[in-house]
């Protein structure tokens, strides 16, 4: 017959056996686990570097360098001393209208530059002065007749030196790539009442 030592002396055996049991499964456990590899640490990016430098959307050739960059409205224009369609003679640099010369009412001439429209670029140098009035309204860009149709996926007409479509003002971004040696005043747009373009 077992007394009460008996049975405690036998519970705390197999409490023993059962720990004793317990830790040895938990180490072969353990070291049957793979130890972790140590990645080596990598050095701190540089999120200047790693960002772009400029915005997809306003991308110029990696050689030129970004000196203004802005937003305005942009018109049409195509001065060719015909004396048609508000016509004011030959452009103010004294070369023959072609595309790609835009007018200012400030900036220097012989500036060049980017205009963008809804994912479409255009190369530009400014030979001519204007908008005129419509530049006190915001509207601080003409750009020739041909690039504006370019731009709008119209029609240019050589004939009425007009733009089809019902377009005649539209939204542009610009970058400033270099500034010209004319007349004018670099930096932001101001209006032709101004009197910049005589700087």
């Amino acid at each position: 017959m077992k007394t009460l030592f008996d049975v405690r002396g036998n519970r705390r055996l197999t409490a023993a056996a059962t720990l004793v049991g317990a830790a040895a499964v938990t180490a072969s456990l353990v070291a049957a686990v793979p130890a972790p590899v140590e990645q080596p640490v990598k050095e701190a990016v540089n999120i200047s570097a790693a960002m772009p430098a400029r915005q997809p959307s306003l991308a110029i050739p990696a050689h030129e360098e970004v000196l203004l960059q802005g937003s305005t409205t942009g018109s049409y224009f195509w001065d060719d001393a015909s004396g048609r369609q508000g016509d004011t003679g030959l452009p103010a640099i004294g070369k023959p209208m072609q595309q790609g010369m835009f007018a200012s009412p400030s900036w220097p001439l012989g500036t060049e530059g980017y205009i963008f429209y809804k994912g479409r670029k255009a190369k530009f140098f400014i030979g001519d002065r204007g908008p005129g009035v419509p530049s006190d309204s915001g509207v601080m860009l003409d750009i020739d007749g041909k690039t504006f149709a370019e731009l709008t996926g119209t029609n240019w007409n050589e004939e009425t030196l007009t733009v089809g479509g019902d377009l005649g003002h539209i939204p542009i971004q610009y970058v400033i790539t270099k500034w010209g040696d004319g007349p004018g005043l670099r930096g932001e747009p101001v209006p032709f009442s101004s009197g910049a373009w005589r700087s």
